[in-house]
């Protein structure tokens, strides 16, 4: 997010309002900085995993969608392709979006686009109410995933699950933030509330290849920063979870900053909540649960409280803990959405930890084992989780034990100086766990106590401190996890090292790792670095040892999104900010596909100016990709998608190949 010259400029949906993690817990950069290529290599990662796993698309639902998978029914041409054969798309800093020949790009799911039948139309000028807002799609797409309907037309019509992390509130309202004596508008706050959260809707392909929003299904449901949720797993009921709107302390408000996200393999939409703390503000004293995470002590970032009382949460004689204090609590989680039932209401699964979810990706089931989700906390210094779940995952017929997210471990990754890697459990009924605590001079009450404080909880168990942990995903042939670090300005030059020589480390990487025995819910792994992001330079520096060396074809900064598709090609998105994206090399923020075998890494698509590249999936037969854009134009220098001056508006661009050919070839 910056060039070398000057000082990293984040993006305003990175929310980093302080360097809160104060812990004395190794950096990643002081563990690559005592190993060698060839020792990670010798730890294993390149072993064979010996079981087969499950891919994505053998659980997407429908009628029997398994069943066809393994009685060898399988829907997509075989052998896939690995290796990307595509021409690579030039860095550019146009208002538009390039992919390569053969291809075609078309927006849809714009921001402010109804999804029922009364519906308002968007207003180009920003004068839609907060009403309007409440039954159209939000603001600031991100993560999403595509869930088919039915078997048979599982590849033209199906229902989009979209995350809207933050708002613009130049584009947003009429006349951006407005204050009279010194409060904001009610109506305009209304509509900032409505333009976050989730929107979930059905959409098809028409006959000339556009996919368009079926207005007015009975699956089409937004979900805000307003809408009543359920608290699930050990907080619940806690004091944790008290607040003067669940006195019972089950159910809180809305849902924040919904960065990336993940889905199960039992068919719902997993919605992760990032940088929530700088929603609130407390005037007073902050408790370790807000000041770990950064709540704001001056204002709210939008100043939502000056017309919503729940977001100050200072302690006073009005406000005393148990009323509004606790809101901060409900937020920082991951919620659980069932897209087929617009009736139920979403579920906060507080077991699998508090922190700036950046998104949530599962890994390949395999029947009679544990079912393990990974989580990277993005903030400058923070951490990678995983999830191991009590339950098994069960054959013939498909069963998953309700609730299943509200049973199992959480762990937090420590990344060793010999290429080995140690889940660290955060359980309050850990021995081992409770003693470092106990040595560290912190206490716990309880796991709702650990689990609300995740962060500390990491701190004391000794995790790797990592240069903010983005996306994650996982090879659905070998099963190996791949993590975005996006980038740190915090490094300081001291702790510049042949293995990775950039301090501060404004372009990021990719570390990948495999662990122990295949068996995802081990608590070892062995881990390499996959990728050095920058330029061809940067990349090819012999002491890094990455496995991918970059060209001109493929040079990037900041990876943020990671996603494999069910051919084996990982594709890495970019959030760029500030003068890195504004000048030097890089262009606009991009997409690029890579075979991770061959280290073939190619750029695919390039988004328009201001923008950020962020969300992708595919339909199952891999002919269909949707990328989300998100704030393009932002800083006032563009107006994609409508062009002609219109103010911008994050919308998803629909990628098909002209000669109905898999995306990537």
């Amino acid at each position: 997010m910056n060039d070398p010259a000057s000082p990293v400029a984040y993006g305003p949906e990175d929310f980093d309002f302080e360097d809160s993690n104060r812990s004395p817990n190794a950096h990643f950069a002081d563990v690559l900085a005592s190993r060698s290529r060839r020792d990670v290599l010798r730890g294993g990662l390149a072993a064979a995993v010996g079981s087969l796993f499950v891919p994505p698309l053998a659980l997407a639902a429908g009628e029997k969608p398994l069943q066809q998978y393994l009685n060898g029914e399988k829907s997509l041409p075989l052998p896939l392709p690995r290796r990307p054969t595509f021409r690579a798309v030039a860095t550019h800093r146009l208002d538009a979006v390039t992919v390569p020949p053969g291809y075609t790009a078309r927006p849809a799911f714009a921001w402010g686009e109804g999804l029922f039948a009364d519906s308002a139309p968007y207003k180009p000028d920003g004068s839609n109410t907060g009403a309007d807002q409440e039954k159209s799609i939000g603001q600031h797409h991100d993560g999403m995933h595509f869930f088919p309907l039915d078997y048979n037309g599982r590849n033209s019509r199906g229902l989009i699950a979209m995350n809207h992390e933050y708002i613009e509130q130049a584009t947003l309202t009429r006349n951006g933030q407005t204050l009279v004596d010194g409060r904001r508008l009610a109506d305009d706050v209304r509509k900032e509330i409505a333009a976050h959260g989730v929107s979930v809707f059905e959409t098809t392909r028409q006959a000339n290849g556009e996919w368009v929003i079926v207005k007015g299904s009975p699956y089409n449901r937004r979900i805000t920063a307003n809408t009543t949720v359920e608290i699930s797993g050990p907080v619940r009921g806690s004091s944790f979870a008290v607040t003067k709107f669940s006195p019972d302390g089950t159910r809180t408000r809305g849902t924040i900053n919904n960065c990336a996200h993940g889905h199960t393999p039992w068919g719902t939409y997993l919605t992760c909540e990032e940088n929530w703390a700088g929603y609130f503000v407390n005037r007073g004293e902050r408790p370790r649960e807000q000041s770990r995470y950064g709540v704001a002590t001056s204002a709210g970032r939008y100043r939502w409280e000056t017309v919503e009382e729940r977001f100050d949460v200072t302690a006073t004689a009005a406000n005393a803990a148990g009323d509004y204090r606790n809101e901060t609590n409900g937020q920082g989680w991951i919620l659980e959405v069932d897209p087929r039932n617009p009736d139920a209401m979403p579920i906060k699964r507080t077991a699998m930890g508090r922190f700036a979810h950046e998104g949530c990706v599962f890994a390949p089931v395999r029947f009679g084992r544990q079912m393990v989700f990974y989580s990277g906390d993005d903030s400058q210094n923070e951490y990678i989780y995983k999830f191991v779940t009590r339950d098994v995952y069960l054959s013939a017929p498909l069963t998953i034990a309700p609730n299943a997210l509200d049973r199992g471990t959480l762990y937090v990754a420590k990344f060793n100086a010999d290429g080995s890697g140690e889940w660290l459990p955060l359980d309050f009924s850990n021995a081992d766990f409770m003693a470092k605590a106990a040595a560290a001079g912190v206490s716990f009450s309880s796991q709702a106590d650990v689990l609300v404080n995740t962060r500390l909880a990491a701190d004391v168990a000794g995790a790797t401190k990592m240069d903010r942990p983005e996306w994650g995903a996982i090879h659905p042939n070998n099963g190996d996890v791949y993590f975005a670090l996006t980038n740190n300005s915090a490094r300081t030059a001291a702790q510049a090292v042949p293995s990775n020589p950039r301090g501060p480390n404004p372009f990021g990487h990719i570390v990948r790792w495999r662990e122990a025995d295949g068996n995802h819910a081990s608590t070892r792994f062995s881990w390499d670095i996959f990728m050095l992001s920058g330029t061809e330079t940067d990349s090819a520096n012999p002491a890094a040892g990455a496995t991918a060396k970059l060209t001109a074809d493929s040079i990037h900064a900041s990876p943020d999104g990671l996603w494999f598709d069910d051919a084996g090609l990982l594709w890495i998105q970019t959030d760029m900010s500030g003068s890195q994206l504004n000048s030097g090399p890089f262009g606009n923020n991009q997409m690029l596909a890579v075979d991770t075998v061959s280290g073939d890494i190619r750029r695919f698509f390039v988004g328009p100016v201001g923008c950020e590249v962020t969300g992708v999936v595919c339909t199952p037969d891999l002919r269909t990709m949707f990328v989300n854009i998100q704030h393009p134009g932002e800083g006032g220098s563009g107006s994609w998608p409508d062009g002609n001056g219109a103010r911008p508006r994050s919308a998803t661009v629909v990628v098909t190949k002209d000669d109905g050919g898999i995306i990537g070839t």
